[in-house]
């Protein structure tokens, strides 16, 4: 699918650089006041000190607060522009008209553009899945339980922790290719990362603080422990649970390196792999890969937003214990 689109050029928008720099200048000259002495009348005016110290602040949240929401707000703008193929310098932080040719253009450009994100869907599902699974029990085993070779082996998994993930990505790429043969299939995706080391550290932290009393309680009582694990410990790891899976979720969506290497075929491509299609050499389907890449955190947003009670309370995890 390949339609003609007149290129509109547009001056490009200095708004934002001018906000930065404004909010700078301010920074800049009130330090210089400072080393020069210029506020040393308003030295024993505590209320102006604290009322200009509070609109530093301000002013810093706020650039952060802007440089961290520009991006998505640029992306989800661009999404909306005419598919052409100019770059980004075509398009005005608010765009003079809305249109929703680059979603088609991007859906109608390969036929297998809904099955990309079929594949992100299921292979992050599935590893979410397996890592909120075997994770957690592994870390409540790391926990609680005292087996023959508990440190040992927990510490192999801090040593795995300190590897750098690009350093496995050969023997891993010859193991799934050469090896098990498994290229351009679910399982090459999904396998590598189906319970990972950060988890199960994370895992096991958390059940650390929990109180043993409980377990030994249910223990008396005649709880065997599938039990323990399902009516007591998991209620009371549905915030650890949750941050978990949310992580999880957000990281395998948004690998591009591994499912690159492993999925030749378009068909077994996930929807960031599959982006790279509209990006050649002389040209780049700017608006259409927005609108893809919009496409792509819709899911993203959605699980963040069901769960962010959870994942609220999960960042604070370990930092007062009772």
């Amino acid at each position: 699918m390949k339609e003609n689109y007149d290129i509109e050029r547009k001056p490009h928008c200095d708004s934002f650089n001018l906000f930065i720099v404004a909010v700078l200048q301010v920074c800049l000259q009130y330090a210089m006041g400072i080393r020069m002495g210029l506020y040393k009348n308003y030295g024993k005016n505590q209320r102006y000190r604290k009322n200009l110290r509070n609109l530093l602040l301000a002013l810093l949240l706020v650039t952060i607060a802007v440089l961290t929401i520009f991006p998505i707000y640029y992306m989800v703008v661009s999404s909306f522009g005419a598919p052409t193929e100019a770059g980004g310098a075509s398009y005005s932080l608010i765009p003079r008209n809305f249109s929703l040719d680059s979603y088609k253009f991007f859906f109608g450009y390969s036929k297998y553009s809904f099955r990309w994100i079929l594949n992100s869907l299921l292979v992050a599902s599935a590893v979410t899945v397996s890592n909120v699974i075997f994770a957690s029990l592994a870390g409540y085993a790391f926990a609680k339980l005292r087996f023959p070779g508990c440190k040992f082996f927990f510490f192999l998994l801090l040593v795995a922790m300190m590897v750098p993930y690009q350093v496995t990505q050969v023997p891993l790429y010859i193991l799934v290719v050469n090896v098990l043969k498994i290229q351009d299939t679910y399982a090459a995706l999904i396998a590598p990362t189906l319970i990972t080391c950060y988890n199960v550290f994370l895992a096991k932290q958390f059940f650390t603080s929990l109180p043993t009393s409980i377990m030994e309680s249910a223990r008396i009582e005649g709880c065997s422990q599938p039990m323990i694990v399902w009516k007591i410990v998991v209620p009371l790891s549905k915030t650890i649970l949750s941050v978990m899976a949310i992580m999880t979720f957000l990281g395998e969506w948004n690998t591009f390196f591994w499912p690159f290497l492993v999925s030749n075929q378009e068909f077994m491509q996930t929807i960031q792999v599959g982006l790279k299609n509209f990006s050649f050499a002389n040209t780049t389907y700017f608006a259409p890969m927005m609108a893809g890449a919009t496409v792509s955190a819709l899911p993203m947003f959605i699980l963040f937003f069901a769960l962010q009670r959870y994942f609220l309370e999960g960042v604070t995890v370990g930092a007062v214990k009772g």
